[in-house]
C-alpha cells in the first residue's frame, strides 16, 4: 500500500507541471497600451477624408452619354470600381452602375478589353 501512495505523489506534481501558464489571482485583464492621437496610431500622416466627387460638385451629373467620365469609375479590366474605392456614396453609385451598364449596351464603353475601339 505504501508503493501506490507514492505513484499517487509523484503523479499528481508531473501534471501540474504541465500547465505552463500562471494562475491569475484577481481575475483581471492586463492593461492595454494607451492610444496615440484620434486614430489610435502614432504615425506623421493623417487619412484624407474621403468624399462623394458628384456631392461636392453639383454641376457634374451621371450621365450615360458622357463615356469619358464613366471611363474614370471603371478598371482596366473593365469591370466597376466600387465605392469604397472610388468614394462615392451609395445614391451616386447606383446612378454610376446604371449608366455605365446603359453606355455598355449603346457600345460607348467596352464590356471587355477584348472589344477593340
Amino acid at each position: 500500500m505504501s508503493e501506490e501512495n507514492t505513484v499517487k505523489k509523484d503523479a499528481a506534481p508531473a501534471a501540474a507541471k504541465t500547465d505552463a501558464r500562471p494562475a491569475r489571482t484577481d481575475g483581471a485583464r492586463p492593461a492595454r497600451p494607451q492610444r496615440r492621437g484620434p486614430g489610435g496610431r502614432g504615425g506623421k500622416f493623417q487619412r484624407r477624408r474621403k468624399f462623394c466627387k458628384f456631392c461636392a460638385d453639383t454641376s457634374l451629373t451621371v450621365d450615360h452619354k458622357d463615356p469619358v467620365l464613366l471611363a474614370q469609375f471603371i478598371s482596366e479590366r473593365h469591370k466597376i470600381i466600387p465605392s469604397r474605392v472610388t468614394s462615392t456614396c451609395a445614391k451616386h453609385q447606383r446612378q454610376l452602375t446604371t449608366a455605365i451598364k446603359r453606355a455598355r449596351i449603346l457600345a460607348l464603353l467596352a464590356f471587355t478589353p477584348l472589344h477593340h475601339k
